[in-house]
């Protein structure tokens, strides 16, 4: 890793890679998303057929149970024990992000609330690149129960062990041998094999990204997640820890960009070499080698508040303090998860604290956090007006009505008194 001065310069080069669209993902994505929304199941085949080397038929589309509980009898005992561990810390933090229901008069005789509705029909993508992501599983399902979704639909090229013993213990029937562009359109639109969902989750690659961009005209998306980002600002802390953490999220993906922001110099010496000795003991495959050689930096803040001012305009997915520094990180208010301490490992929050790993990226948690219950249903509002109600408000209505030159909304007030 390369230690850079944070200047103006730096900092906007940095914000600026990040903001570029992939041109070359959305034409083939737009091609393959058209060809499975006009011909379904044949496109849907022939895509994954082309770019997966599976044949698909109507028994090898979905998943049997007889896989699945074979899946969940085969894998070891002590993965089973983490499943279910980790599961059970999902669903904690999904059970209290619930929103829940609520009634107000706000004055007499007018009531109103707020009732919660499940989405009927989800769809679920599990990335199935290098490996078939069981956590992304556990993620994205786990909180669709808690909010009572009915229906849920798992995309998965190549679903492995751990993952279908995953969707067994999670009870899940619907598990569908595909990926892609092509999973994300017959999700979004549906064919005679695949049923159409309300709204898609989870991760996935360039192309993956951009058909969910393409259908969410059509078919709700939960956000559009690029390339794995970790941000650490820390002016003290273990070298071999933070170097630790910088490889685990850069072997996420060759495109991850994993940064230390600090004030010391000395700290920043040790990490790179810190890094430097990790790295040779990663296998030459590892994605890490090349994140950590081609974008991954640590930047030399000139002060603290130079840190804070690039970490808040960053807002990156995962933001780590390490260090005792707690009025720091009450300054740091643009993250997608937060991990405080020098024992808060992200892999902690990617597999087993129970917070959600599906984050934004690229700026996103400016506005937004990660993936929540609250994801998965409606926030409906109601109201329940009385006679009494209806006087007092009416002239209220009519007065606006009037100012917005709305005759009718007026009319449909005064015909009631």
């Amino acid at each position: 890793m390369r230690i850079v001065p944070l200047t103006s310069h730096v900092e906007e080069k940095i914000l600026a890679a990040r903001h570029h669209r992939d041109a070359a993902a959305e034409s083939v994505a737009s091609r393959i998303v058209g060809d499975v929304r006009r011909r379904g199941d044949a496109a849907l085949s022939a895509w994954t057929r082309r770019l997966d080397g599976v044949r698909l038929t109507p028994k090898t589309l979905w998943v049997s149970a007889r896989e699945r509980q074979g899946a969940w009898r085969a894998i070891p005992q002590e993965l089973r024990s983490a499943l279910r561990h980790a599961a059970r810390n999902v669903r904690r933090v999904a059970e209290a992000q619930l929103p829940r229901s609520w009634s107000i008069a706000v004055e007499p005789g007018v009531r109103v609330g707020q009732r919660i509705i499940p989405i009927d029909t989800i769809g679920c993508y599990i990335p199935g690149g290098r490996f078939s992501l069981v956590s992304t599983l556990l993620m994205t399902v786990i909180p669709a129960q808690v909010a009572r979704v009915r229906r849920v639909v798992v995309a998965c090229p190549r679903p492995n062990a751990a993952l279908l013993a995953a969707a067994e213990m999670l009870g899940l029937e619907e598990i569908a041998h595909i990926g892609g562009a092509q999973a994300i359109a017959a999700l979004a639109y549906g064919t005679r094999s695949v049923p159409r969902v309300d709204k898609t989750f989870g991760p996935g690659n360039r192309f993956v990204t951009a058909a969910k961009r393409l259908v969410s005209a059509d078919c709700a998306i939960d956000l559009l997640a690029g390339p794995t980002e970790l941000l650490i600002v820390a002016a003290s802390g273990n070298p071999s820890y933070i170097a630790a953490d910088l490889l685990a999220q850069a072997e996420h993906d060759p495109d991850a960009l994993a940064l230390l922001v600090t004030t010391s110099r000395k700290l920043a010496t040790a990490v790179r070499d810190a890094v430097a000795g990790q790295l040779s003991r990663l296998p030459d495959t590892n994605p890490a080698k090349r994140s950590l050689a081609d974008k991954s930096t640590i930047l030399l803040a000139p002060d603290s508040a130079a840190a804070v001012r690039f970490a808040n305009r960053f807002a990156p997915e995962h933001l780590s303090v390490p260090g005792a520094q707690a009025e720091l990180a009450h300054q740091l208010h643009a993250a997608g998860s937060v991990f405080l301490g020098p024992w808060s490992a992200q892999s902690i929050g990617d597999y087993a604290s129970g917070t959600n790993h599906v984050l934004p990226t690229s700026g996103g948690a400016r506005t937004r956090g990660g993936l929540s219950t609250a994801d998965f249903v409606r926030c409906t509002s109601v109201q329940r007006v009385s006679a009494a109600g209806l006087r007092s408000l009416g002239p209220v209505v009519a007065a606006l009505a009037d100012a917005e030159g709305l005759v009718a909304h007026r009319r449909a007030v005064e015909v009631r008194q």
